[in-house]
């Protein structure tokens, strides 16, 4: 494991003011800055907040989440793993972490963290519900895009440079497009699925407010 991983977050929490528990940041820090460097781990961010672990939304925490998404952070190092979370707000955490392969080691486990056989279960179980509501998300674009190309709809001959094969990002949005799947009985969110699929990053808001914007210009 160590051989592979080169980068670390340090995540250090209390959930109180108390004086004691203040101390116990520094600690944290201290502890875990050694057992990075135990590991030949390089700890490039460190977060440390005082609140509650059962609540999710914590702003040094969903910090940590975005940072181990856009830097591709190997591991995120903890005293021990009731620091992440409490309770649901817990497994929420580790199913995240779990998405970007970002590996929880903790000071009490001098290593990676040990789940649990229940853990386990419940993030197994995340897994597959997240899977499928992503299949079931996809099926419903498809059957929204195969309604409208059955009435009448041709995108080859409406969009310019369909698919966005090197991964581009699109500012533009076909408003003419948008107005003509609406009028066909397709619902935002189906909308804005087709116009992914011919590389256009839009949003599901994105589309209803471009939509309700033609409204206004043509009752104005």
């Amino acid at each position: 494991m160590t051989g592979k991983m080169k980068t670390c977050v340090l995540y250090c929490r209390v959930s109180t003011e108390k004086d004691a528990q203040v101390a116990s940041l520094s600690r944290q820090e201290e502890e875990l800055k050694r057992l990075a460097d135990e590991l030949g781990l390089k700890p490039v961010h460190i977060f440390k907040e005082k609140h509650s672990g059962y609540d999710m939304d914590r702003e040094e925490l969903l910090d940590l989440l975005d940072c181990v998404r856009d830097e591709k952070i190997d591991a995120v190092l903890v005293q021990d793993e009731t620091r992440l979370g409490r309770g649901n707000a817990r497994v929420a955490i580790l199913h995240l972490l779990a998405k970007t392969n970002t590996t929880v080691i903790t000071n009490h486990d001098s290593g990676a963290l040990k789940l649990n056989e229940m853990d386990t279960m419940l993030l197994e179980i995340l897994a597959i519900v997240e899977e499928y509501q992503r299949k079931l998300h996809n099926a419903k674009i498809r059957r929204g895009m195969k309604r409208a190309v059955r009435d009448g709809y041709r995108p080859e001959r409406n969009l310019k440079n369909k698919g966005n094969l090197e991964g581009r990002e699109r500012i533009e949005v076909p408003i003419s497009e948008i107005v003509s799947l609406r009028q066909k009985g397709l619902t935002f969110e189906e909308i804005a699925g087709v116009l992914r699929g011919l590389g256009h990053n839009v949003s599901k808001a994105t589309v209803h407010r471009r939509y309700k914007e033609y409204e206004q210009e043509q009752e104005g």
